[in-house]
């Protein structure tokens, strides 16, 4: 027969702690917190180049980009809708917690031949003098962010400011939703339509100083745009200058030596710059892996031979970035990734594939590259078939600086990698243009 309790007294299923505590729940809780930040730790950490300003900020935005990714790719597996629209969708939740600048600057949603602008105006002076412009087309591996974004909506405004230029945002079609040459056709059209006389004349620009530009899969638009415009003998506008951010220009090679030494580092991993040009040319992600060797574009594949030397990084970058690495240039391949994605080697897409006739027809140009990116040697490449050719180049290489830094200028995602690229890349224009 049991002990019975004391009157008023309810039994102990196990005995307290001092305090109330029961020491197996609080082990557990412990053990809990302990592997949940170990796990945390683990996920965040990413061993990264000595040089890098901020690394700690930039394991976190790294992290929590790579989370949003992940998140996205199992609701896709599950049926739940596209990765990138899901993706987008969430940083444009993200973006809305950013502030807007704006300060004086007249801000006006517009067309431009069925293309949705965002065109910024500076404040009015009283001499009424015609200005300088820029037309700026933003990145996001032609699926993600947005010209309305707080991002690129503070750049441009900035420029706008500090340059007392008019800047015209075009808002391109966006994979998952359309793909190439849709990107390329919208950025086309709105700057055609811009460079008309008379539309120049209304925003009281002055023709002779434009310049186009664009970061990333935008600076990859920009190029192209610049080359198709330059060859139009009915084109009545010419650019004065292009400068280029960080621009992806190429999928013949995807094994240079900045895609090697940066392969897993943030923000643009290879594998997910090869998922991009995938989504953008609406191929076969059973393609990847492939890609990623060259197997596209290996010795016996007959279509991607004329191309080999401008795409020559032995060559066309200096041993200090080539440091030890040797080509990738497998003797057989698999020709049929080429006939199920023949815009691999459309110039239009790959702006750095071009034959030199082109390029001598480009105007002065700025180039803004970053020693952790994959797409470093893209940029140094292209400046140097650019020079080549005799264009006058300015290459600006930042050694500690990451992939996309320069739109993260606002809290919370402020860097002082951001802010020193986009303060670079303004003065330029400003001496320039």
């Amino acid at each position: 027969m049991g002990t019975a309790s004391p009157v008023g007294c309810k039994a102990e299923p196990f005995p307290r702690e001092a305090g109330g505590r029961r020491p197996g729940i609080m082990k557990a809780a412990v053990v809990l917190l302990a592997g949940l930040a170990a796990f945390t730790a683990y996920y965040v950490y990413l061993p990264l180049p000595s040089p890098v300003s901020e690394p700690w900020r930039l394991m976190l935005l790294d992290a929590s980009f790579r989370a949003a990714q992940q998140a996205c790719n199992l609701a896709h597996y599950l049926g739940l809708g596209h990765h990138l629209r899901m993706l987008n969708f969430i940083i444009g939740t993200f973006d809305k917690l950013n502030p807007q600048h704006a300060e004086q600057v007249k801000i006006t949603d517009t067309q431009f031949d069925s293309v949705e602008v965002r065109v910024y105006e500076p404040p009015a002076k009283a001499e009424k003098a015609l200005r300088r412009s820029v037309v700026y087309i933003h990145g996001g591996g032609w699926a993600l962010s947005s010209a309305r974004g707080s991002f690129y909506n503070n750049l441009c405004s900035i420029m706008a400011e500090s340059l007392d230029a008019v800047v015209v945002s075009i808002e391109y079609r966006l994979v998952p939703d359309f793909h190439f040459p849709a990107q390329f056709d919208d950025a086309l059209r709105a700057t055609r339509h811009f460079m008309h006389p008379e539309v120049l004349a209304q925003y009281r620009v002055d023709p002779s100083r434009v310049a186009i530009s664009g970061d990333s899969a935008g600076g990859n638009l920009a190029a192209a745009v610049c080359q198709e415009m330059s060859q139009d003998q009915n084109e009545t506008g010419r650019f004065k200058l292009q400068a280029l951010i960080y621009p992806v220009l190429q999928a013949f090679d995807f094994n240079t030596p900045s895609y090697r030494q940066n392969e897993f580092t943030p923000v643009l991993p290879r594998f997910v710059m090869v998922k991009f040009w995938i989504d953008y040319f609406n191929g076969n992600y059973g393609f990847a892996r492939s890609l990623i060797a060259n197997n596209h574009t290996s010795l016996d594949v007959g279509p991607a031979s004329s191309f080999r030397d401008r795409v020559d990084w032995t060559s066309l970058i200096t041993p200090r970035f080539r440091k030890t690495y040797k080509p990738v240039t497998p003797t057989t391949g698999e020709a049929e990734i080429l006939q199920a994605i023949p815009s691999l080697l459309d110039v239009r897409a790959a702006p750095l594939l071009v034959e030199k006739q082109v390029l001598r027809l480009q105007p002065k140009t700025y180039i803004l590259t970053c020693e952790i990116d994959i797409l470093r040697d893209d940029g140094i490449m292209y400046a140097k078939r650019l020079e080549d050719a005799g264009v006058e180049i300015t290459l600006d290489h930042f050694e500690d600086c990451f992939h996309g830094c320069m739109i993260f200028t606002i809290w919370p995602t402020r860097f002082s990698a951001g802010i020193r690229t986009r303060d670079s890349y303004i003065q330029w224009l400003g001496e320039n243009l």
